[in-house]
């Protein structure tokens, strides 16, 4: 059955759109700035996940600044840990090599699992944590300066998001994400 809007529900979707529009480039653009001149890559495929949680969903439960430091934070951990675990310390991250090897698929695939358990048992969800889990224990933000790029860019996002939708002029309306 197609819904039907009316226009002050596309004109609400409209400026939402537009807020976020300007929110979210504002906010990876001031990241990436940063990252320039710190000379770490600070966007990660982590940051539009968890600047779209917190930009468009301020209220959500999963957008909580606590949720996430909490959710990368035991992403972090069980990602360097299972990739010391299985060897890949110092290894090439999968976009170098071009494909996925059986040690890096080995990491991903606990990494990951402790993360959504850990993140269950404590009460702390937040979905981007597990694209953490799977960086950090592929390789691909390994120990050094991809790792302190990934958290840097992280912590930027956490810092200015919830300060972003908080701005006066800055409606915190969000639209529902059925249809």
């Amino acid at each position: 059955m197609a819904v039907r809007r009316t226009s002050a529900q596309w004109s609400a979707r409209f400026m939402v759109a537009l807020r976020l529009l300007i929110q979210s480039g504002l906010l990876v653009a001031v990241i990436g700035v940063v990252g320039h001149f710190a000379g770490l890559v600070l966007v990660t495929s982590t940051v539009g996940p968890t600047a779209y949680l917190m930009l468009a969903h301020p209220d959500h439960v999963t957008a909580r600044v606590r949720n996430a430091v909490a959710g990368h934070g035991v992403a972090i951990g069980s990602g360097l840990a299972c990739a010391a675990a299985f060897g890949l310390w110092e290894h090439p991250p999968m976009t170098r090599l071009g494909n996925t090897t059986l040690n890096q698929a080995g990491a991903t695939a606990p990494a990951t699992a402790v993360t959504l358990a850990a993140l269950t048992v404590m009460g702390s969800h937040h979905a981007p944590s597990a694209a953490t889990a799977v960086l950090v224990s592929s390789g691909s933000a390994a120990p050094g300066r991809p790792l302190y790029g990934l958290v840097a860019g992280l912590v930027l996002v956490m810092i200015l998001a919830p300060a972003l939708v908080r701005l006066p002029g800055a409606r915190r309306q969000t639209i529902e994400l059925e249809g």
